[in-house]
C-alpha cells in the first residue's frame, strides 16, 4: 500500500512537471518566432539569396521581411536588394554575407541607429533618413575597417572575408 501511494504521488508530480513544461513551450516558441518590427523588405532578388534568421535559412524572395540581427547571404549567381524603413537601400552582390546588426527607426522623428557588417562580398549603399538626421548613428564595418557615413552613396567590397 505504501509503495502504491509513493508511485501515485511520483506519477502526479511527474505529470504536473510535464504539463507545466508543455504549457510554457507555446509561449517560448511564439517569443522565438516573433523577431520584432521589420527593419525593411527585400525589393529585388536574383539567383541564390537567403535570409539567415535564428539559425534558419529562409528564401530571400521579393517582399520578404528583413529584421534586425538577420544575415543576408548570396551565392555565386546571387544578388539581393533591400529597402530599410528609413529608405536606406542595400544591394548585395554575388558571394556576399551582410549582417544587419542593429536597426531601429522612429518614423516620426527620423531618429534611429543603423549598424551593418559586411563580412564578405560587395555591398552598395544609398543612405536614408537616419544618416541624414544623425550621421554619427550609422556605421558599416568590415573585418578590417569601420565606415562612418554622412548621407551619401558608396560601395564596400570585402575580398576573402569571413563566412560566418
Amino acid at each position: 500500500m505504501k509503495w502504491s501511494m509513493t508511485v501515485n504521488t511520483l506519477q502526479r508530480s511527474l505529470l504536473s512537471c510535464v504539463l507545466a513544461a508543455s504549457l510554457s513551450l507555446p509561449a517560448f516558441a511564439a517569443e522565438q518566432a516573433d523577431p520584432g518590427v521589420p527593419a525593411g523588405r527585400v525589393k529585388t532578388s536574383r539567383g541564390e539569396a537567403v535570409i539567415e534568421r535564428a539559425g534558419q535559412k529562409l528564401p530571400a524572395a521579393v517582399g520578404a521581411q528583413v529584421f534586425e540581427k538577420d544575415k543576408l547571404r548570396t551565392g555565386a549567381d546571387g544578388a539581393l536588394g533591400v529597402t530599410l524603413q528609413d529608405n536606406t537601400l542595400l544591394s548585395a552582390g554575388p558571394n556576399s554575407l551582410i549582417a544587419l546588426e542593429r536597426f531601429n527607426f522612429d518614423n516620426t522623428t527620423h531618429d534611429g541607429k543603423l549598424s551593418v557588417g559586411v563580412r564578405k562580398g560587395t555591398l552598395s549603399v544609398a543612405t536614408g533618413k537616419i544618416a541624414k538626421r544623425a550621421p554619427e548613428s550609422v556605421d558599416f564595418h568590415t573585418p578590417t575597417a569601420v565606415l562612418g557615413v554622412r548621407g551619401t552613396e558608396f560601395v564596400v567590397e570585402v575580398i576573402g572575408g569571413r563566412d560566418e
